[in-house]
């Protein structure tokens, strides 16, 4: 690189107390294209739930960066997943955002591909004359070349040199355990689709969720209106919180590695939950201590694109970076299989206050998002310090509340919600700085 060497853009001095991430690792284009490179297509990205694709046939379209994926599930049951594009002269297959087929037909030239990949039909092909070389060739659909699924939730790389998938999540596991176990019968997607763009970096999205410090300044108007339906103005029947409650909890959060990241909140008002009403039977399979936490407010960052929130409802939320200053995202809304009509619109008067692209938080955070990209233009800006909150608390290794749920994390923070620690942003830095040195070394990234 020609400004710093790339393990200097991650200023990260434990002894000291020093951890600061430059302005361009959010906007200099020769760093985001090494990012597409060493981090999304190494690493283990999300593409979908199982639940998306139940039946032959069913098909979704994904992104690892700027490579279009075809998630489908074969004749036999089985989830395949493959490069969306044509071995042909490599249109993308799939067009759509989901459907279901047993056939994909390429809308250029008519190759056809059943579910499992395999190429049904050339075109046309014996008036083709074709020399026997073609016929040497493959012509079926490219297999990813890793595909796992922990829980329902479908993961896949572009490179077959990543460790196994749970051992890639870690401990983020009991994370992934406490959203999924509060249904009895599975959970699954809210119908509706949401995606939209914003004009930044898709780093901004990642540090957001594990943020809570601009939750007072960035949402001030959002906490306005929780105000007045406490004191039972407005559509009291979304049944959110009363935040200056939720301002007197304790809070915490762990770093893990492979950067992962979470963050956690006590809950105030427990009753306001949606599991609420079937908590002594979540108690009662899951154990005392995991029905808390799953009432407990938590956002977890899977590293590189996917954040598990349930701070007001539970969500999946998915970026994908497109250019140094363009991110698209997507939300999909979870619920249990089942879930009573009552509680399902409760659920989603919630879900729409806050995740909305036309809610009353989300725009505030995209707002931020481009401000935040214009600002990285600035002269003489140079190492950012939205990083230090809370080092002085920082805990090696297991605190309390990670004894509770037996996981390891790598370091914790507990304290009060004034804290705002800003230590969980850590994590990924620490990652996005080892693989973007690995790649640039030609280092082996996964021992």
């Amino acid at each position: 690189m020609t400004m710093l060497d790339l393990g200097d853009y991650v200023d990260d001095r434990p002894r000291e107390g020093i951890f600061r991430v430059h302005r361009d690792v959010y906007s200099d284009p020769d760093l985001f294209e090494l990012e597409l490179k060493y981090i999304f297509e190494r690493s283990w990205c999300f593409l979908g739930l199982d639940v998306e694709i139940e039946q032959p046939g069913d098909y979704v379209t994904r992104w690892i960066a700027r490579t279009p994926i075809l998630l489908t599930r074969a004749s036999d049951g089985e989830v395949r997943a493959f490069i969306n594009v044509c071995p042909h002269k490599g249109a993308q297959l799939a067009v759509a955002h989901k459907g279901c087929t047993k056939y994909h037909v390429c809308p250029y030239h008519g190759w056809a591909f059943d579910a499992a990949g395999q190429c049904v039909d050339v075109k046309d092909k014996a008036a083709g004359a074709y020399p026997s070389a073609f016929d040497r060739e493959d012509h079926n659909l490219i297999a990813l070349p890793r595909l796992a699924s922990y829980r329902g939730l479908i993961f896949g790389s572009l490179s077959a040199d990543v460790p196994s998938l749970e051992a890639y999540l870690g401990d983020m596991r009991t994370f992934i355990d406490l959203a999924m176990d509060q249904a009895p019968d599975g959970m699954e997607i809210v119908p509706g689709r949401i995606a939209y763009t914003y004009r930044a970096n898709w780093k901004l999205q990642m540090d957001n969720a594990m943020d809570q410090y601009h939750l007072t300044s960035t949402h001030a108007s959002y906490m306005g209106v929780m105000e007045k339906r406490s004191r039972g103005q407005g559509n009291v029947g979304a049944q959110q919180f009363d935040w200056k409650k939720r301002l007197e909890q304790e809070c915490g959060a762990f770093n893990f590695a492979n950067g992962h990241a979470m963050i956690w909140l006590n809950q105030a008002e427990p009753q306001k939950r949606p599991i609420y009403p079937r908590i002594g039977e979540i108690e009662a399979v899951h154990g005392a201590v995991r029905a808390q936490w799953m009432l407990k407010a938590r956002n977890s960052l899977i590293f590189p694109n996917m954040q598990i929130a349930d701070a007001t409802t539970l969500n999946v939320r998915t970026f994908r970076p497109i250019a140094v200053d363009k991110t698209e995202m997507r939300v999909h809304c979870i619920a249990p299989k089942g879930e009573s009509p009552e509680v399902r619109r409760w659920r989603l008067r919630q879900f729409e206050d806050f995740f909305m692209p036309t809610g009353f938080a989300s725009p505030d955070d995209t707002v931020c998002f481009e401000s935040l990209q214009t600002g990285y233009n600035a002269h003489g800006l140079d190492y950012l310090q939205g990083y230090y909150r809370g080092i002085e608390t920082v805990v090696s290794g297991a605190d309390g509340a990670a004894r509770e749920l037996a996981i390891e994390p790598q370091f914790s923070v507990r304290g009060g919600f004034d804290l705002n620690m800003e230590t969980s942003m850590h994590a990924p830095y620490r990652q996005w700085r080892r693989l973007m040195c690995a790649g640039m070394n030609g280092e082996k990234v996964w021992s």
